[in-house]
């Protein structure tokens, strides 16, 4: 039937099923979706979900949860602000939000954001232009407003949309200058279950073809993939870096400051 719906430009329509039934805004959902792709073989436990994303969500008017299959739940809420702010905080691997006019079919679980972490450059090489175009190499970056959230101090983290079904890049191998070359390393912020054979989101170490291949006979040593690339847990609100004026552009602030927070002196009356 899927395919038939695919297809139906090869079909003679008949009157009855040409066109002729037009839907209008007023008879659609007047709900905001977001489509969740888990990437598990368990069995999904709606209750146990409902219990995981309450706390975490805090949705004002609530939500509703639907099982529509093949390991895939769609959310539905009254607000779109919590719509806008649960995706923005994106503390999962799910697709971007689902707009309500496309069939559930249609939505392509295949990109997740990240926050990557780029260590080992000099500090030279530090400006956020330069980060964002190694990041190119992990996947579509995307470009913050606020500079603040770039800073980790002695690296720099750069928001990248990454396409899951690739393997995760650990690194790049950089040209300094034409001349030198630098192996400078990737690490992902909140990386839920990767398999460390292959480096895919989609499965872990025992769901992989290299694994299921081998008969499990592979070492742990032979894995091209390993826990350096989760990175610790990141605060942006602990400052890394703090800007500091020139001395006598701070005196003639605070002089100024000074002067205007002063009570100007009453006037003796006139006889």
């Amino acid at each position: 039937m899927e395919d038939l719906a695919q297809s139906w430009t090869r079909l003679s329509l008949s009157e009855r099923e040409g066109l002729g039934c037009c839907l209008t805004t007023e008879e659609s959902v007047k709900s905001f979706s977001i489509a969740a792709n888990f990437l598990t073989k368990r069995a999904l436990n709606i209750e146990a979900i409902v219990r995981t994303f309450t706390p975490l969500w805090r949705a004002r008017t609530g939500f509703k949860i639907q099982n529509i299959g093949d390991h895939k739940i769609l959310f539905s809420f009254d607000d779109k602000e919590d719509v806008d702010r649960i995706l923005g905080s994106e503390l999962w691997s799910f697709d971007k939000h689902y707009d309500n006019d496309r069939p559930l079919q249609d939505i392509k679980y295949d990109r997740t954001t990240f926050w990557v972490q780029v260590r080992s450059l000099p500090m030279r090489y530090m400006p956020i232009e330069a980060e964002e175009k190694i990041c190119n190499a992990v996947g579509k970056v995307i470009k913050q407003s606020d500079s603040q959230v770039y800073d980790g101090g002695n690296f720099i983290r750069v928001k990248v949309s990454i396409d899951i079904t690739l393997p995760l890049c650990q690194g790049r191998l950089l040209s300094l200058n034409n001349d030198k070359q630098l192996w400078v390393m990737f690490k992902y912020e909140r990386l839920p279950n990767i398999c460390y054979w292959c480096g895919h989101l989609t499965h872990d170490d025992r769901g992989c073809d290299i694994w299921i291949e081998s008969e499990g006979t592979l070492r742990n040593d032979q894995k091209e993939f390993g826990s350096s690339l989760r990175a610790p847990p990141f605060v942006v609100s602990k400052k890394k870096t703090i800007m500091v004026s020139g001395y006598f552009s701070t005196r003639k602030m605070n002089n100024k400051a000074r002067h205007a927070s002063q009570p100007m002196e009453e006037e003796p009356p006139t006889q």
